[in-house]
């Protein structure tokens, strides 16, 4: 597995490979022609972007293409169907078909599902009648915020369900100019104490341009969770470690956990060797040692980590660093979803054989999640019994929060892989079941409020 000697690419500066480097690459680490083709042709529709760390340092490019790491970040043929591969190829091929391709390009996508579990109709708030860009509201503490800059990441991973952010399509895109639209949404809805800086990935920024959006948020006083979803640690742990500004990032935080404020560093490690590199552990815990929480969280995909001994490697590998295994995420009806998707019943014994290796601090880990149109259904277990065999399922989070907690059954199938394939048990409460098969409102602050009111005063 060739590497490049930590001294030499840690000084290096970040820089991005994409579509049109393929052929580069492929020169460089011994690709096969047949393979670099279908690169290309995919890369066409799937966003495709990797470093230099993760060529030199992640790849086990004497595996090629079963490695996990190449499965991960280069597009691979069968994460599209075979006809729209074939319809591709001759037009990537032909620079004179340029317009045709466009249009092959905007139909494939449109048929990937590019916003799943209603992000777009359900999720994006308003306020005085206008929609607020850039921020989604789905559940009653917290909200989701995109600052505009921050849409793009280090690399790519193909099974991402949120490639739509990737490909250049304005109405496709979540993207907040800056953070004067959702600090004045905040005003009107104390109930949020809990906000998640996402993407894309917000450590692509400079340091002055997060402190942008972060420094905002510590005005707010209802605001006393601020959160950074990002792969940054696992794709460009210089990042924190020897970038220009590396230790002004790390000042940004002790500021934030000086506010008062949690800051939790939501880790996105989806590969137990993305945690064998001695930078990836030394940014650990230069971001701990500013006060901030470590978390993980990755989906179950198959290619790459459909495994109990991945898994339990990858837990103990975050514990060892002193980061707390958090979610094991169902991967999304979106993108090459049939090429990534794990069944539900082989994903939850792939969870417990490994769930049960690890010791007591690790079990801190929830899985395998589904984070559905409802919210994030759990599948806790599975049940035999005299009327047949059941998924025994519980709500860990829900667009109503009166259903949080609640469990409840559907019927056992070894081939379902989402919450719209499974057929709901006959006892299942009339009020989930209506949330998890009907059409669920737009979220609404002011119906959550009067909620949490009732609560208040029933407790």
């Amino acid at each position: 597995m060739p590497s490049i000697s930590p001294t030499v690419w840690e000084k290096e500066r970040f820089r991005a490979f994409g579509a049109r480097h393929v052929d580069e690459i492929a020169d460089r680490f011994g690709i096969p022609g047949n393979i670099a083709r279908s690169i290309r042709v995919l890369s066409s529709v799937l966003p495709f972007r990797v470093n230099e760390y993760v060529l030199s340092e992640l790849v086990d490019w004497d595996n090629v293409p079963d490695d996990p790491i190449f499965q991960m970040v280069f597009p691979q043929s069968g994460m599209l169907t075979g006809e729209d591969e074939q319809r591709l190829a001759p037009l990537v091929d032909d620079p004179t078909r340029k317009k045709e391709l466009r249009l092959a390009v905007q139909q494939i996508r449109s048929g990937l599902n590019p916003h799943p579990s209603g992000q777009k109709q359900l999720n994006v708030p308003t306020l005085d009648g206008d929609q607020v860009p850039g921020i989604q509201h789905k559940y009653r503490e917290t909200v989701l915020y995109f600052p505009g800059q921050g849409q793009t990441c280090h690399s790519y991973c193909t099974y991402c369900f949120r490639w739509a952010q990737f490909v250049g399509d304005a109405d496709l895109r979540f993207a907040a100019p800056d953070p004067g639209g959702l600090v004045e949404y905040l005003g009107h809805h104390p109930e949020v104490d809990d906000v998640l800086v996402t993407g894309g990935d917000p450590m692509i920024m400079s340091t002055d341009r997060l402190r942008s959006h972060l420094e905002p948020l510590l005005a707010v006083d209802t605001v006393r969770t601020v959160r950074i979803g990002t792969k940054s640690v696992a794709y460009w742990p210089q990042r924190f470690t020897t970038d220009a500004d590396a230790d002004e990032v790390l000042r940004l935080f002790e500021q934030v956990v000086a506010s008062g404020r949690n800051l939790a560093v939501m880790m996105h490690f989806t590969h137990p060797r993305e945690l064998e590199s001695e930078t990836a552990r030394r940014a650990v815990a230069r971001i701990r040692s500013t006060g901030a929480l470590a978390y993980c969280q990755a989906p179950m995909v198959a290619h790459v980590n459909d495994d109990a001994e991945a898994w339990s490697a990858l837990w103990r590998a975050e514990l060892a660093v002193g980061a707390v295994p958090y979610y094991t995420f169902v991967e999304r009806d979106t993108g090459p979803y049939d090429y990534f998707k794990v069944p539900l019943a082989r994903a939850h014994e792939i969870f417990r054989t490994a769930y049960r290796t690890l010791p007591g601090l690790a079990r801190t880990v929830r899985g395998p999640v589904m984070s559905a149109t409802p919210g994030k259904v759990l599948v806790d277990g599975v049940e035999e019994t005299a009327q047949g065999r059941f998924f025994q399922l519980r709500l860990l989070q829900a667009r109503d929060p009166r259903l949080v907690g609640r469990p409840f059954r559907a019927h056992y199938s070894d081939s379902a892989a989402w919450l719209d394939d499974l057929r709901l048990a006959a006892d299942t409460p009339a009020d989930i079941a209506a949330a998890v098969k009907g059409s669920p409102l737009p979220f609404s602050a002011d119906l959550d409020a009067r909620i949490l009111e009732q609560e208040l005063v029933h407790a």
